[in-house]
């Protein structure tokens, strides 16, 4: 391991288990204060433990304003800024037009919109020029996915986002880029394979590695894009989806 992030405080909601968990053990391995929250005090005080490296997990929905002040005024007393945020904590929900609710709607976006727009806009009185801001996004956002026009949306909010939060922010020096993974072994990928008799080889089929990425390997590009490798990247989308969107 390199030592890329030697004391920065990095910020990874929805950091318990899957992408956000491998991207924090990676952080830490190069040397940063890791902040990760998640939503089950349980499975991240487990994950906090698999970080290590002196990591420290904060207990909240990025749904809730009071969690994320509560998050941010914990770094605000430890370290004062913050150099990498990963706005990475989401929810998955497929519901057909017809039979969508409110309820879901609201779910959904809550999260996925709401929650990542107030995630970054509360870190900002403590980020400065250098400061660097990743959001997960989907290729959801850009393709027609059956049943999963609600959460589609809220992805191609969030390639918006950073399109916009990149003008926003250039005089500030801070860059905003999304990765936008494919489909990744998570454990919410596991679960949905194990109700889906089947599934697993489908999936396989319709990308042309023929096979699941890991978390790991989107976390080595989330790494790149929080990195001076990337200091001209800016406004992007990275797809890590092993050719699916370009082939």
């Amino acid at each position: 391991m390199t030592d890329r992030f030697e004391n920065k405080v990095v910020v990874i909601t929805g950091g318990s288990d899957g992408i956000g968990l491998a991207t924090a053990k990676r952080f830490a391995a190069e040397g940063a204060h890791v902040y990760v929250t998640g939503r089950q005090q349980e499975r991240l005080d487990k994950a906090v433990q698999e970080i290590g490296r002196g990591a420290v997990g904060i207990q909240g929905d990025v749904g809730r304003a009071a969690d994320l002040d509560r998050l941010y005024e914990r770094i605000q007393r430890d370290y004062g800024r913050v150099d990498v945020l990963f706005a990475n904590a989401g929810v998955s929900e497929s519901a057909p037009l017809g039979g969508i609710d409110e309820e879901h709607f609201d779910r959904v976006f809550g999260t996925n919109v709401k929650g990542l727009v107030f995630t970054v806009q509360k870190a900002l009185p403590l980020m400065m020029a250098g400061s660097t801001v990743i959001l997960t996004g989907s290729g959801a956002g850009s393709k027609g996915f059956p049943s999963l026009s609600i959460y589609s949306a809220t992805k191609a909010a969030i390639r918006s986002f950073a399109r916009t939060w990149t003008t926003d922010l250039k005089s500030l020096g801070i860059r905003v880029n999304v990765i936008s993974p494919g489909m990744i072994y998570t454990p919410a990928m596991q679960t949905y394979l194990q109700n889906n008799a089947g599934s697993e080889q489908a999936l396989k089929q319709m990308t042309p590695f023929g096979r699941l990425g890991e978390p790991d390997e989107v976390a080595r590009a989330v790494l790149f894009l929080a990195s001076d490798e990337s200091s001209f990247v800016a406004g992007d989308e990275l797809f890590l989806d092993g050719g699916f969107m370009a082939v």
